[in-house]
């Protein structure tokens, strides 16, 4: 699937991803390939990106998180 996680001034990850983990008000969860269109702010956590290169961390303080069609996009700092 493909992910952006960005923000104002500043791209965190750009790519295809196998899952991307965060948390939510109701706790933590994972977006997979094919997950249902699904629109959330994430709390603080660390979201992790599970790329073909490997895993990234990325700290966050508020964001929020669309997924449509196969793509997850993380706007941060919001």
């Amino acid at each position: 699937m493909d992910v952006k996680v960005y923000a104002p001034f500043r791209v965190y990850f750009e790519g295809d991803a196998y899952s991307v983990s965060a948390t939510n008000d109701t706790g933590p969860f994972d977006i997979l390939p094919m997950h249902r269109n699904f629109l959330c702010m994430l709390v603080p956590c660390n979201l992790v990106v599970d790329s073909p290169v490997g895993k990234k961390t990325i700290k966050v303080s508020r964001a929020l998180m669309h997924v449509k069609a196969d793509r997850v996009v993380v706007f941060m700092d919001v």
